[in-house]
């Protein structure tokens, strides 16, 4: 589903990304973890297109992401509130984004009725700008708008970040289902140990702009991930 090729990022002479190689397959639920500066996120601005690389190259379906629009209609994603369009209300987010997507009106209610534990009555009916909703609300929105239209892959930098544990627990719950039900290929970064392993069955350890580690989910690997960052 996406491929690494020889993909580096430099700034400032500084080489803050470097992986030869790298394959997420369709319906893998990867993880990505390390320590601030790890590089995590400057991966996944990669993948998205957000910034260019030094060198290499993504490939997502084959197709590279720089000279390919096609990826875009099949990916979700959620890295930060500037993915937001915080002057409108959720709901007018929402429908601007149902049309985007060529979503119907029963499509849309759909949506609301899927999320509406998730949302947890603190989202819809407001009337509230997004930009006055709170971190962990914001963040709501952001994760449901990026799952809106049914996408085959979806990332999501940090999603945990923010929410209380009440809506935690959702969430996974909705990874989950995901993951068991579709053939979605899922891209999630944490600094939550415990959450990652619980959602993604494959994890990948990122440092100083390189991949250490690319392991199976286990029993074992959140004690193997707890020893590793103990050092």
């Amino acid at each position: 589903m996406i491929e690494v090729k020889n993909l580096t990022k430099v700034y400032s002479k500084v080489t803050v990304l470097n992986i030869p190689h790298l394959i997420i397959n369709k319906g893998d639920s990867f993880g990505l973890v390390g320590n601030n500066g790890a590089g995590k996120t400057t991966f996944f601005r990669l993948i998205l297109d957000l910034i260019r690389a030094h060198s290499g190259i993504v490939e997502s379906k084959g197709a590279d992401v720089k000279k390919s629009n096609d990826w875009k209609y099949y990916t979700g994603s959620y890295l930060d509130q500037r993915f937001l369009i915080d002057f409108l209300q959720p709901e007018e987010y929402f429908e601007f984004l149902s049309n985007v997507h060529g979503l119907s009106q029963g499509d849309l209610e759909k949506f609301y009725q899927n999320f509406t534990e998730f949302f947890n009555d603190e989202i819809l009916g407001k009337k509230k700008l997004i930009r006055d909703l709170s971190h962990g609300n914001q963040q709501k929105v952001g994760i449901a708008a990026a799952l809106m239209a049914k996408p085959e892959v979806l990332i999501l930098d940090e999603p945990f970040n923010g929410l209380d544990p009440s809506t935690q627990i959702r969430l996974i719950k909705i990874l989950n289902n995901l993951n068991r039900e579709t053939e979605i290929t899922m891209l999630i970064s944490s600094h939550d140990l415990k959450h990652v392993t619980e959602v993604c069955d494959r994890i990948a350890i990122l440092e100083k702009g390189e991949i250490r580690n690319d392991i199976k989910t286990s029993q074992t690997t959140l004690k193997e991930l707890e020893s590793y960052f103990a050092v």
